[in-house]
C-alpha cells in the first residue's frame, strides 16, 4: 500500500496539473470501489475549478470551487495517471474507474486493479469530521508532532512500538516501510514496548521519523509492486532502504559479520518487520 511519501508525491503531481484548472468532464466507470461512490459524483466535478489540495495521512483531498472536496485513497494498488494535452489520447486503461479532463485537455485517470481504493465527496468545511479522518493523530511532518506529543500518546501503551506507530490514531500516515526504517535509524527495537519510549527515546525517534519521510518524499517515494508517480516515473527511495527488504544482509551500523547476525525479519501483527537485533535495543 502506498504510504505517506508516495501519497504526498501523487498529491503534488496532481496539484501541478490540476490546481486552478476547470474540470471540463468527469466520468465514472463504476459506482463503487471499496465503498459506494456517492450519487452525482461525476456531475459535481464537471465544471468545477480545482482550488487546492491537501493530504491527510494516506488520503488526498482535492478541493473544488463548489465547496466540496474529493476524498481519494489509493488502496493497495491504486494510482493516478496524467496525460498531457500534447499526447495522443490514450486507450482507456483496464481498471480505470475515474477520468477527469480539464478545459486545457489534461487527462487524469484513477486506476485501481484490486479496487481497494476509495472515492468520496464531502463538504470542504467539514473535511476533518469525515469518519475516515476524524480520529487521526497528528501529521508526522508537522511541528506539533514532537517528542512531547509522542511521549504523551505512548504513555501506558503496552503494544510493541512498531505496532503503535502504525496506529493512525497515534500518528497519521506512517506505514510498514518507513516505521521499520525510522526505528533502525533511531536504534530502537521494534519489539520494545511503546510505554518505554516516552522521554529520551522519543526525542531520538522523532527526528528520524521526520528525516526518513522527508528523504523519501524528495526521492519520489519507494516503488514497490504497483506504485509509480503520476507521470509514470518510478520513485527510487527503495535504493536507500537500510533494513526493509534486506533480510540476511549486513547492518551498516555494526562493525562486521563477526559481531552482527545481520538484518533479520519477523512478523508483527501480520506484517514483515526488518531490523538489526544488535544495533536496535
Amino acid at each position: 500500500m502506498p504510504e505517506l511519501p508516495e501519497v504526498e508525491t501523487v498529491m503534488r503531481g496532481l496539484a501541478a496539473r490540476l490546481e486552478g484548472r476547470v474540470i471540463a468532464r468527469a466520468a465514472l466507470a463504476r459506482g463503487d470501489l471499496r465503498r459506494l461512490i456517492p450519487p452525482g459524483f461525476a456531475e459535481a466535478l464537471t465544471g468545477a475549478r480545482v482550488t487546492g489540495f491537501r493530504r491527510r495521512g494516506k488520503y488526498i483531498l482535492m478541493r473544488l470551487s463548489v465547496g466540496q472536496s474529493v476524498l481519494i485513497h489509493l488502496g493497495m494498488s491504486g494510482r493516478m495517471a496524467i496525460h498531457s494535452p500534447l499526447e495522443p489520447p490514450p486507450d482507456p486503461a483496464k481498471h480505470e474507474h475515474l477520468v477527469m479532463i480539464t478545459a486545457e485537455g489534461w487527462r487524469i485517470g484513477f486506476i485501481d486493479p484490486r479496487r481497494f481504493g476509495l472515492l468520496d465527496l464531502i463538504p470542504t468545511a467539514n473535511e476533518d469530521a469525515h469518519p475516515l479522518l476524524r480520529d487521526m493523530g497528528p501529521e508526522p511532518l508537522d511541528a506539533a508532532f514532537d517528542a512531547k506529543a509522542l511521549s504523551l500518546a505512548l504513555t501506558g501503551r503496552r503494544t510493541p512500538i512498531k505496532a503503535a506507530l502504525l496506529d493512525q490514531r497515534i500518528v497519521a500516515g506512517l506505514g510498514n516501510i518507513y516505521v521499520s526504517e525510522a526505528l533502525f535509524r533511531a536504534g530502537i527495537s521494534p519489539r520494545r514496548l511503546a510505554c518505554t519510549i516516552p522521554g529520551a527515546r522519543a526525542a531520538r525517534l522523532i527526528p528520524e521519523i521526520k528525516a526518513t519521510l522527508t528523504e523519501a518524499i524528495a526521492a519520489g517515494g519507494s516503488s514497490l509492486r504497483d506504485y509509480v508517480q503520476p507521470d509514470g516515473e518510478l520513485g527510487y527511495f527503495q535504493h536507500a532502504w537500510k533494513v526493509y527488504g534486506r533480510e540476511g544482509e549486513a547492518c551498516e551500523r555494526c562493525p562486521g559479520p563477526s559481531a552482527c547476525p545481520g538484518i533479520q525479519r519477523m512478523v508483527q501483527a501480520g506484517r514483515s518487520t526488518f531490523f538489526c537485533p544488535r544495533h536496535q535495543r
